[in-house]
């Protein structure tokens, strides 16, 4: 390996590290955070638009904070919610060349040149993940969330997939081709869930946290 990319390696996880101990800064008084991901192309007429402001409003409404990438789109409308509701809306902006613009409903931003350190800070802080419809940057997150929670890298928490004829193909597919090729196991199916209605989305999210909490109370009586 060259000098020059041994340096610029080493360049980077400084830049790395030192993004996730910001982000680390950021949010460490922050709890009961839920993470919205789906295109920043979706439009602001669109229906999923309207269905994410609801879902986020009524997360806030029910003591949830809001975590989103930070951009237009699906983001947007997860931050927006949140945010007129009176929540606390994070923001995990990343600059691209082509279609990241903040939006301006953010009680928190936080920037991030790498995506790697922006995603690692979604998995470290998230007590949900509702998935709405979006290009690969959300399948991205999506099955990195769901193989973090497969292999115990991370706590097991709903994912909810919103958008039941969007989404239809891939979870076929995912059952009549992963699943009966003995690609994943059988109890990998439970790792996530199908809700198109906002208040049962919200009371999933908060029947898991619920008892999550109260497994955690009742480890601290041992």
């Amino acid at each position: 390996m060259s000098v020059t990319k041994t340096t610029t390696i080493q360049e980077q996880i400084r830049e790395i590290s030192a993004e996730l101990q910001d982000a680390a800064n950021h949010l460490k008084d922050i709890s009961a955070a839920v993470s919205i991901f789906g295109s920043a192309r979706t439009k602001t007429d669109s229906p999923y638009y309207h269905k994410t402001i609801e879902i986020s409003q009524k997360l806030a409404q029910a003591g949830f904070n809001i975590i989103s990438g930070g951009g237009p789109g699906i983001m947007e409308a997860a931050n927006k919610g949140c945010f007129e509701a009176g929540g606390t809306s994070i923001g995990l902006n990343i600059k691209l060349p082509h279609e990241q613009t903040d939006n301006p409903f953010q009680s928190q931003s936080i920037y991030f040149k790498y995506f790697a350190s922006r995603k690692t800070t979604f998995f470290m802080n998230s007590s949900g993940y509702i998935i709405l419809p979006g290009g690969f940057g959300t399948l991205d997150e999506l099955f990195e969330a769901l193989t973090l929670i497969q292999t115990g890298k991370a706590h097991k928490v709903p994912v909810i997939f919103v958008g039941t004829e969007f989404w239809g193909g891939l979870l076929q597919w995912i059952k009549t081709q992963m699943l009966e090729n003995h690609y994943i196991s059988p109890s990998d199916i439970n790792l996530f869930i199908v809700e198109d209605d906002p208040a049962r989305i919200v009371e999933h999210i908060q029947a898991h946290h619920q008892t999550s909490q109260d497994e955690e109370f009742q480890l601290g009586l041992c």
